[in-house]
């Protein structure tokens, strides 16, 4: 049945050309990050990189980059300054009522809205790039006077590329989500999570070979691993659904009758942002430390307060921002007034309940209700790699690992992967091919 479904994928004409569309955009991706900024001894820098340069908040960041950081690359710094431009817009949209207006001015306001956003990425994207900059010049030329020569030419040189490189990425992820299949921004960071697991087995699998890690406790952290995966799968599917009734309604000549639907409200309505928000909040201090060469000593202590292997803050400020940010996102994505004002308009109304403000306090008690849970498992997953690599006997497993199997990166990946399959599921659903969660046999095979 699964051959038969990833057959009948390739046989319709557009999902086939989103998905090779798709294909073709993460294969750029993934070829940037390998391309070294002019003027940086790439060898040299690797070198120096692998003696110590992946381990604590910094390996973190390279994670979400996919791996560009590290490397210096064109697109070194990856989608991150984009998604940290979209968080302090979407704060302004709360905050100040002109940008409130325009996110209620439909399609017109919404294209405005980018327009900042993209406006903020370059800011945000310039001033990374010299806080990278900063990194290369005070961490790794002390080390290796090979790798670049410092100086202003280099570093407008350095700022530019990698400013440019991430604009070239957010068009890349806009063009993704348009032209091609899923979201664009979110395939990105699942790209770059998923090409860098290969090197992190075959280095677990070296290290089993030479008897430097307890292959039984790479089993028990396989074990674990794969019932995590069942509870995040189970959390990012699991929905609470709310009965609404319709009456009886007359239009014109015709009588409709009542019918009976429901409103689903999923454990976890926010998804993976909380996580991908919280994770650019705590990076920000690193990054402006950088960006001043350490030379702030309020930054420095606040860059060792948030980082996971130095102290225990790290855990509680993390948390407490998944859970703000679960609050904040499912705030701006459901408001109870407005879903209880369009029931109320088109006659519907949830049994037991009066219509109109009691409908939208009971819809704000049920969403609380539900965003808790969702978003302490949330928290929860993203502070488990750091608490398994506090355990004695997973501390010789590799953090590559840890981090690229479990926590925020196995989160991204799984709601990645489950969006991405239901958005092919419903190309195959339009045209009455059996989708991936259909079940039964196919049908004939031939659209009607």
């Amino acid at each position: 049945m699964a051959n038969s479904i990833f057959k009948n994928i390739f046989i319709i004409p557009e999902l086939r050309k989103r998905i090779f569309f798709t294909i073709g955009m993460l294969f750029i991706f993934r070829l940037g990050t390998h391309i070294p900024v002019p003027g940086i001894n790439l060898p040299a820098l690797t070198e120096v990189v692998r003696q110590g340069g992946q381990s604590g908040l910094l390996g973190m960041i390279n994670l979400f980059t996919g791996g560009g950081l590290l490397k210096f690359s064109i697109f070194g710094l990856g989608i991150m300054p984009y998604i940290t431009s979209s968080i302090i817009m979407q704060l302004l949209t709360v905050a100040i009522p002109h940008f409130e207006r325009l996110s209620k001015e439909g399609e017109q306001g919404r294209k405005k809205i980018q327009q900042y956003t993209r406006y903020g990425t370059i800011v945000i994207a310039a001033a990374q790039g010299f806080g990278y900059y900063q990194l290369l010049v005070h961490k790794y030329l002390p080390q290796n006077p090979m790798i670049c020569e410092a100086g202003i030419g280099f570093m407008l040189t350095f700022v530019f590329t990698i400013t440019v490189g991430t604009m070239f990425l957010m068009w890349i992820g806009e063009q993704m989500t348009e032209r091609g299949i899923g979201n664009g921004i979110s395939m990105l960071i699942f790209a770059g999570i998923v090409a860098r697991l290969p090197q992190a087995v075959y280095q677990t699998a070296t290290m089993v070979a030479n008897g430097a890690l307890n292959p039984v406790s790479l089993i028990i952290l396989g074990g674990i691993l794969m019932l995590v995966i069942g509870f995040v799968v189970v959390e990012q599917t699991g929905t609470r659904k709310i009965p609404v009734q319709y009456a009886k309604r007359v239009v014109g000549r015709k009588v409709y009758g009542s019918q009976s639907t429901h409103i689903p409200f999923k454990i976890n309505p926010s998804g993976v942002i909380p996580i991908i928000f919280a994770s650019s909040v705590m990076f920000f201090p690193a990054q402006i430390d950088q960006f001043l060469g350490g030379k702030s000593e309020l930054l420095t202590s606040i860059t060792r307060w948030l980082d996971p292997t130095a102290s225990w803050f790290y855990y509680f400020f993390y948390t407490v921002l998944v859970v703000f940010f679960a609050y904040f996102y499912t705030a701006i994505q459901f408001n109870p007034n407005e879903i209880a004002d369009n029931l109320k308009k088109h006659g519907g109304f949830i049994p037991g309940i009066r219509p109109g403000p009691n409908t939208a306090t009971f819809l704000g008690r049920v969403l609380n209700r539900i965003t808790l849970p969702g978003a302490i498992f949330l928290a929860g997953i993203a502070v488990f790699p750091n608490v398994i690599l506090l355990i004695p006997m997973f501390r010789t497993v590799p953090q590559s690992l840890v981090y690229l199997m479990g926590g925020t990166s196995l989160l991204i990946v799984v709601s990645v992967a489950l969006d991405l399959m239901k958005k092919i599921e419903s190309h195959l659903l339009m045209r009455h091919y059996d989708g991936f969660f259909q079940k039964g046999k196919l049908r004939s095979g031939r659209s009607r």
